[in-house]
């Protein structure tokens, strides 16, 4: 039997399990369908067990590398991988039943299949009935919804010719179910994740080469901070190679690992280790749930929506990484937030996503919100900057982490911040400050003017602030 809803949403992941949570908030009929587990790629095989394996990184090079001279004498440290991976489960096991609850609380009803969209048919006019093959081979269930919400998100995307097969070669979702560690590995693109699992490895003891295409790692971030990220993880262990392209029909595999070789200056360079990470971005998982029943446009991959989340589809909205731009889980739950506020009736603000914090949670953290320096120039603003490092900080030194810096970027002409670049202990925790600072369009001098609590590591970024126009204290 049809069953009649306000709102249903393909997809429970982060973007999609907020928006089902906000729609049953303002009294609409909800349902939720997903193939896998709610909570989606960044509880599952992202965000939350990446996280983890990094934590338990952090604990180990600590213990093995730091704890003496904090006078914390361990003796031989060892590592139990086993037990890193039961704990990596135990958090998303618990955060999953955390969503669980959620859906429960909110009367959100929940389909365990995979939804497809119908077009027009006897329930309705319009396409957006929605086909749900349970995954209990039951009968189908057809859903009726006045509203749908695509955010079926994405997964990772691999370079023609380099394929994963789980054992040699790996996209993130085989790594993070690694039951022992390589003893070396060569990562594919030199991006976050890429950056993070490089990191990760690196302090579990694992031969880390990163290879990237670009003329450097982290290409998206401001270039000082690319530059120290790539000299600190040097100074750890990890090998680069950038302005390197990675030529994937020389892939071969054998009981030993994997040798591939990439063209740099012309020249080609071979590279050999026990496994391979590819991380070369992720695509929309735009297939195989009825699209083509629809109108809705796809535009280089990615669902096209206007700034309300609406396809062309007026009644079927699109979120999350599915639609592209900042493939971030945090902007997939404010976008999920204002499609249903927008379903509703409401009029919500457009997402300024240059005010949306971006972060990286290697070792060293980096953290970053607005536009980088050279991104300003080319904007034509006339740019002034100020840069504060760590090692002038007491609280990062009681810490036993001073390398790193806060680096802010404001117009010369209007003094509003146009971006800040942090790279350090415990960035990804401070960059709020920075983000609510956009949003309010402050200047440094506002920042600055905020007395920062000291001892503290938030004190660098009132630092920073005064160093904008000169004023450090402690420079």
């Amino acid at each position: 039997m049809a069953q009649n809803y306000d709102v249903v949403i393909l997809g429970g992941g982060t973007g999609g399990y907020v928006a089902a949570i906000r729609s049953a908030q303002l009294g609409l009929k909800t349902a939720i369908v997903e193939k896998g587990k709610l909570g989606g790629t960044c509880l599952h095989k992202g965000c939350i067990p990446s996280k983890a394996l990094l934590r338990s990184a952090e604990v180990f090079a600590t213990a093995k590398h730091k704890a003496a001279d904090f006078g914390v004498i361990t003796g031989d440290v060892s590592l139990d991988f086993t037990q890193v991976q039961k704990r990596k489960q135990s958090v998303v096991d618990g955060l999953h039943a955390g969503v669980q609850g959620l859906m429960k609380k909110g009367k959100i009803d929940v389909y365990d299949g995979i939804g497809r969209i119908l077009g027009p048919s006897i329930f309705s006019p319009n396409p957006g009935t929605i086909s749900v093959e349970l995954a209990n081979g039951e009968e189908n269930e057809m859903l009726i919804p006045n509203n749908v919400i695509v955010a079926t998100g994405s997964r990772p995307r691999t370079l023609p010719g380099l394929t994963i097969d789980g054992e040699f070669v790996m996209s993130s979702d085989e790594a993070l179910e690694m039951k022992e560690l390589p003893k070396s590995m060569i990562i594919v693109g030199g991006g976050v994740i890429g950056i993070e699992w490089a990191s990760m490895l690196n302090d579990f003891g694992v031969e880390v080469t990163v290879i990237e295409y670009a003329d450097r790692i982290l290409p998206t971030e401001d270039k000082d901070v690319s530059k120290e990220m790539q000299k600190l993880l040097q100074k750890k262990g990890v090998n680069f190679a950038v302005n390197a392209k990675v030529l994937a029909d020389t892939l071969e595999t054998s009981k030993d690992g994997v040798t591939i070789q990439a063209e740099m200056n012309g020249e080609k360079k071979s590279f050999s280790a026990e496994k391979m990470l590819v991380s070369v971005g992720r695509q929309a998982n735009v297939e195989n749930i009825g699209i083509e029943n629809t109108d809705i446009e796809i535009e280089k991959g990615f669902i096209k929506v206007k700034d309300t989340f609406q396809t062309k589809e007026s009644h079927i909205y699109a979120i999350g990484d599915v639609i592209g731009g900042l493939q971030l889980a945090h902007v997939a739950s404010h976008e999920g937030i204002k499609a249903v506020e927008h379903i509703h009736g409401g009029k919500p603000e457009p997402i300024a996503y240059e005010n949306v914090s971006r972060c990286v949670y290697s070792s060293p953290e980096a953290a970053s919100v607005g536009i980088t320096e050279d991104q300003a120039k080319e904007r034509g603003f006339e740019v002034k900057t100020g840069k504060f490092s760590f090692k002038a900080i007491g609280k990062a030194l009681v810490y036993g982490e001073s390398d790193g810096f806060v680096k802010i970027i404001a117009d010369k002409k209007t003094n509003d911040i146009l971006g800040v670049h942090m790279i350090g202990p415990h960035v990804t925790d401070m960059i709020s400050e920075a983000g609510l600072a956009m949003v309010l369009d402050a200047t440094p001098w506002e920042v600055a003017d905020t007395i920062h609590p000291h001892p503290s590591l938030s004190e660098v970024i009132g630092e920073a602030a005064l160093a904008v126009d000169g004023k450090a204290i402690h420079n």
